[in-house]
């Protein structure tokens, strides 16, 4: 990953930037067992002529930001479908204007995929109509943050791990645990950093699934009201001894260059950028409770006026090719397992773990807690809105 292409981007949007935190209920998902009932399109036609599209900044390039990065216009030229893209800055801000109607498509992280499926806002995908669908990885298919009930919502595109990363001078006995960052934080007092959302109360959760296993926490985005109280009881304690929390990731880079921060959660695009820059030497590490992550979905509207066009682009950009242009660019694992051939960075694949199922395995990728338990557990879960009121009330 080569930091002067995200610093084209200027940073300030990524993929899993922090949610809004003032949503209402009507923004989280219902709750219900299952979404409003719609079949998926039976077929791909001519495409419409044009594409509405609502995206991460770095996901639908065009040459704009990078002449050498562009992998929309040959797209447009390919299927006559002129591509108009809106970069959405949130989770939460696509959610609200893809209740608008006037966008085909999305490119949903999995702390938005639920609320838009159960609210109706995406339709089901034949995913028989994407071609390059078939050699997706397996562990991106079917998983609850992009299906339901076995029906595909959209597809996989691009996804990583959340890491716990160190300065390797000051933090000199390589932790392998969560716990660096919660129950021993102190040792780092005013120096410890993480991620500024509610979805951040999962990494909570998964660390307390492991060391209280008496809480009965089985996955992270679906906790009781007891189970969630006592993740927001550690964040409490961690908020002492954090130096801020962040969701533009520049504000990582600096903190860790400046020495203001020196131990928190990060993606593996941060700590190459850090590295790339030599001020400091880090070092990440999946720790051995596992960790939380993100697999970003492309949904098309289910009021979408251009589907076929929206067909097409779900196709292209989970082409080999095209997805190893985007993974690069934006620094992430690709979903295409026939990208790993094709990236500018031989390595690369083999730095993000693009086709280690066993890594990918440890990850408990971002889901929308629902009042229906995602894990099928029950119908006894706090939703989303309720996570949101208690990262308000962690962080004061």
């Amino acid at each position: 990953m080569k930091p002067t292409r995200l610093l084209r981007l200027g940073f300030a949007l990524t993929a899993c930037t922090a949610l809004v935190v003032g949503c209402s209920s009507s923004d989280t998902a219902g709750g219900g067992e299952n979404p409003p009932s719609m079949e998926p399109q039976s077929s791909v036609g001519d495409g419409e002529g044009q594409l509405n599209l609502i995206a991460w900044a770095g996901y639908a390039e065009n040459g704009s930001n990078d002449p050498a990065v562009n992998w929309v216009t040959p797209f447009e030229q390919k299927t006559g479908c002129k591509v108009n893209v809106k970069v959405g800055n949130t989770s939460d801000e696509m959610v609200q204007l893809m209740r608008t109607g006037q966008y085909d498509g999305v490119s949903a992280s999995g702390d938005a995929t639920l609320r838009l499926i159960y609210a109706g806002d995406v339709a089901p995908v034949d995913t028989n109509l994407v071609p390059n669908y078939a050699t997706i990885s397996e562990f991106l298919k079917d998983r609850p943050w992009n299906s339901v009930n076995g029906q595909m919502y959209g597809i996989p595109h691009g996804w990583g791990a959340n890491l716990l990363m160190y300065n390797i001078a000051v933090v000199t006995d390589a932790p392998d645990s969560w716990g660096a960052v919660f129950t021993d934080a102190g040792k780092y007092k005013g120096r410890v950093t993480a991620y500024d959302s509610p979805i951040y109360i999962a990494d909570a959760a998964l660390y307390l699934s492991k060391t209280k296993p008496e809480l009965g926490i089985e996955d992270p985005y679906s906790l009781t009201p007891e189970q969630l109280d006592a993740a927001v009881e550690l964040l409490k304690a961690q908020r002492e001894n954090i130096s801020e929390y962040w969701s533009d990731y520049t504000k990582e880079v600096q903190a860790f260059e400046s020495g203001t921060s020196v131990i928190g959660t990060t993606w593996q695009v941060i700590a190459n950028t850090i590295g790339a820059d030599n001020k400091v030497q880090v070092n990440t590490v999946l720790p051995k409770e596992g960790a939380t992550g993100w697999s970003d979905t492309w949904m098309v509207s289910s009021k979408a006026a251009h589907p076929n066009c929206m067909y097409k682009w779900m196709d292209w950009i989970a082409s080999p090719e095209v997805n190893a242009q985007v993974a690069e660019y934006f620094g992430e694992a690709p979903a295409q397992t026939k990208s790993c051939d094709l990236t500018a960075e031989k390595d690369f694949c083999e730095i993000y773990h693009a086709t280690d199922p066993d890594y990918a395995e440890k990850i408990h990728y971002w889901t929308t807690p629902q009042k229906q338990c995602v894990d099928g557990s029950g119908d006894g879960c706090t939703t989303y809105d309720e996570w949101v009121d208690k990262w308000q009330q962690i962080k004061g």
